[in-house]
């Protein structure tokens, strides 16, 4: 299905977005978060923010981030199969730094597999650039993950441009 970007919502993930977000998981990762971590990150961390990314009423991506300080740290972003190769990802990410920006985060982190060139590509496109490794790090295959940053400078300014 094609989807409109236009048309797109974001919005804060509730508890009764889980499920949906739990079929997303499993579509997306060899290993996915069950729908009770969700409902911890939700009820009980509060460094915690999770986005829904809505077409049409249907939650059809998400992503999750720890702000600590002045930091981001992303925990998952996905999008539902049916709406992969549409540049949506982009545009999740996109709003998950502004988020992380409103929010008063200068930086943004996430690991990523060294095979996952696909997402490697679309971080690096919004200023991520490799800054090290964590060994073994993925429990379904011990594979290394590749740890990323980005400044958020350049989504600070063009917020103050708006």
């Amino acid at each position: 299905m094609i989807a409109d970007v236009n048309e797109l919502i974001y919005r804060a993930m509730t508890m009764a977005d889980i499920p949906a977000i739990v079929d997303i998981e499993h579509e997306a990762f060899s290993s996915p978060w069950t729908a009770e971590a969700f409902t911890n990150e939700l009820m009980n961390n509060m460094f915690a923010r999770y986005m829904i990314m809505e077409y049409e009423r249907q939650v059809i991506g998400y992503g999750g981030m720890w702000i600590i300080m002045d930091e981001a740290h992303v925990t998952n972003i996905a999008v539902r199969a049916d709406f992969r190769g549409q540049g949506l990802g982009s545009c999740l990410l996109l709003e998950m730094q502004r988020t992380a920006v409103f929010f008063g985060a200068a930086k943004m982190t996430l690991e990523v597999r060294p095979s996952n060139e696909v997402a490697q590509q679309l971080y690096r496109k919004y200023g991520f650039e490799p800054a090290g490794i964590r060994p073994r790090y993925y429990s379904d295959n011990n594979e290394d993950a590749l740890i990323m940053w980005a400044e958020l400078d350049q989504v600070r300014l063009k917020a103050g441009e708006q």
